[in-house]
């Protein structure tokens, strides 16, 4: 199981996106100075705003960026911005009436000038504060969401193990008492067979106990061998008719889904019916949906009170994990006739598993 990391507190925000997200305010400050572009050199004053501007967004952004790493309250940190953006305005403007002096645009250096007119670039580098913030929660926001559903993912994980290991010991214990009954009753044989695929069983099992999800070619492979057991422990009394649509084996299913659907037909129906019966399961596809559809012939509820009961262990297992796997998209329905037989209807989305190259395929 992965482990969730510790958000770091400076944002994954690449500082180049930062950067690149900057440039449409320098655009906009270039077409604010579209009507001055005719008065002397206005155009050149804004293009020397601008290029500062550019040059001001790396340190600030760095800044901010420390701010957030060292977990700067908004009420702290936006202060901070103000004065540090309003000491790059000066700056600007101290550079800019320099370089006028110096070209013979203005009279003498005056201190008090360098305070005033600093809307222009003081504006956008705030401007471009609230941007970098804002992408900054927007990338926080996407990884606490990416962390949830990696926590969601590992808790529905944790839960469909356990709902998976929960069938392994209810399973075994009613096998075991069925062998114990074939002993009793001097089936020493089919005693001897019915261990052998119990082994065979529970290998398989075991095997993909950690699986999600399984193929449907692999859980009837399983299904085989549970019921080559109970067909050991019944003889001629189980009838089984299975019927599988074309191209279907590779759909996705979760394991040990028809095995405990079965135990449950044979153990509470067709054993109590003294000429045994017939268990039906059909699978197909509908639309895209994988559609299974189990019949077993059931006993009279005069005879069995309790057949079946939708709280059985396998049942409503099986919900559960429908739930947690499937949720908002599966479908599971049971119908009784009053004479005990069921009919369970399961509906799952239909996905098929890749197949596994050939090696002439692996060669090429």
């Amino acid at each position: 199981m992965t482990s969730i990391s510790r958000p770091d507190p400076s944002g994954g925000l690449p500082l180049r996106v930062a950067l690149l997200a900057g440039l449409p305010i320098a655009l906009c400050m270039g077409v604010m100075a579209l009507p001055e572009l005719g008065h002397a050199y206005a155009g050149a004053y804004r293009a020397f705003y601008a290029a500062c501007y550019l040059g001001w967004i790396v340190p600030l952004s760095l800044f901010q960026r420390m701010l957030w790493r060292r977990d700067a309250s908004a009420r702290l940190r936006v202060p901070l911005l103000l004065v540090a953006t309003y000491v790059a305005s000066v700056i600007n403007s101290a550079l800019a009436l320099a370089a006028a002096v110096h070209a013979g645009l203005a009279p003498a250096f005056q201190l008090r000038r360098i305070f005033v007119g600093l809307d222009g670039c003081w504006l956008a580098l705030i401007a471009f504060c609230a941007v970098h913030e804002l992408l900054h929660h927007y990338d926080a926001l996407q990884a606490a969401r990416q962390r949830e559903a990696q926590a969601a993912a590992q808790a529905r994980e944790a839960q469909l193990r356990a709902l998976q290991y929960q069938l392994h010991p209810h399973f075994l214990f009613n096998t075991l008492n069925s062998i114990s009954a074939l002993v009793a009753d001097g089936r020493g044989q089919d005693a001897t067979r019915m261990i052998a695929r119990l082994g065979d069983l529970l290998r398989a099992t075991l095997e993909r106990s950690d699986t999600p999800e399984v193929t449907l070619a692999d859980e009837l492979s399983l299904t085989e061998h549970y019921l080559d057991i109970e067909k050991a422990r019944f003889g001629q009394r189980l009838q089984v008719n299975m019927r599988v649509g074309p191209g279907l084996l590779q759909a996705k299913v979760p394991p040990l889904l028809l095995q405990p659907l079965l135990e449950n037909a044979i153990r509470h129906g067709i054993a109590r019916r003294a000429m045994g019966g017939t268990v039906s399961l059909r699978i197909d596809a509908e639309d895209d949906q994988l559609v299974m559809t189990l019949h077993n012939d059931g006993a009279p509820q005069a005879e069995e009170p309790h057949a079946q009961r939708p709280s059985a262990i396998g049942l409503s297992n099986l919900r559960q994990r429908l739930r947690t796997l499937y949720p908002e998209t599966h479908a599971l329905s049971v119908a009784k006739t009053p004479e005990g037989s069921y009919t369970l209807r399961i509906g799952l989305p239909l996905r098929r598993a890749a197949l596994a190259p050939t090696s002439h395929e692996r060669a090429a």
